[in-house]
């Protein structure tokens, strides 16, 4: 069943020369049929490693993480997917557990899978205090104002492209939290498995200071009550 489905991966990219090869070597080929990188102004050498290693590589100028993203939902509308995986070029996330979040897409008819790192193992450090408590912030006002109980936020994620089109992404900073309680909204058919995580490169490019988590935290909650109307 599985090769009956065409599967593509975005992954949104800012200096991860060290990464990407480590990500792109993961990314099981049997399985996935084309992998977009988005490059978002990197001044290493991502855009040419991407290309080297067989991605298709796009370049999004607007700084942020729904930008990218949205840019590689543009350029597979041509492609038309059944499936599209979401991943960070970091090497947070696994790559090799895509699996986990393809199954139950195509064996039991879901529309959209979260990869939780609450719910499987994180590396010590990799969930900074920001993030954790944040990321439990935005789930619970998601259970108070939405009825539905999330455990996460990661941005790894798969789900059926038709039906991410018709969520009308348009979210940077809320990107994540825009998809879910859009999904939510539309009644999709969802679920959370559990993935691994572990520290990545370093400091997010997002939230790697006090700005910027005040910034994202600010975004996230006004999207979760800007989508309840």
């Amino acid at each position: 069943m599985l090769s009956d489905k065409k599967i593509a991966v975005i992954i949104p990219a800012l200096n991860e020369e060290k990464t990407l090869p480590k990500v792109m070597g993961d990314i099981p080929k049997d399985l996935v049929d084309e992998v977009v990188v988005v490059d978002n102004g990197s001044a290493d050498r991502t855009p040419q490693i991407a290309e080297e290693l067989g991605a298709t590589l796009l370049f999004e100028s607007r700084k942020g993480y729904g930008y990218p993203c949205l840019k590689g939902i543009e350029y597979l509308k041509e492609k038309n997917p059944d499936i599209v995986v979401f991943l960070d070029g970091n090497y947070s996330d696994y790559p090799t557990e895509i699996i986990k979040l393809i199954n139950p897409i195509v064996r039991e008819d879901y529309d959209m899978v979260i990869g939780s790192r609450v719910m499987g193992n994180y590396e010590k450090g990799s969930l900074r205090a920001p993030v954790y408590f944040g990321n439990l912030l935005a789930t619970t006002l998601i259970r108070l104002l939405y009825g539905f109980k999330y455990t996460d936020l990661g941005p790894f994620r798969a789900i059926k492209f038709t039906k991410l089109l018709a969520l009308d992404m348009h979210d940077n900073l809320g990107w994540t939290v825009e998809m879910q309680v859009k999904a939510v909204k539309k009644n999709y058919k969802i679920i959370e498995v559990p993935v691994n995580y572990r520290k990545g490169t370093g400091k997010s490019k997002i939230t790697g200071n006090v700005k910027g988590v005040i910034r994202v935290g600010y975004r996230i909650i006004s999207t979760i009550f800007k989508n309840l109307f």
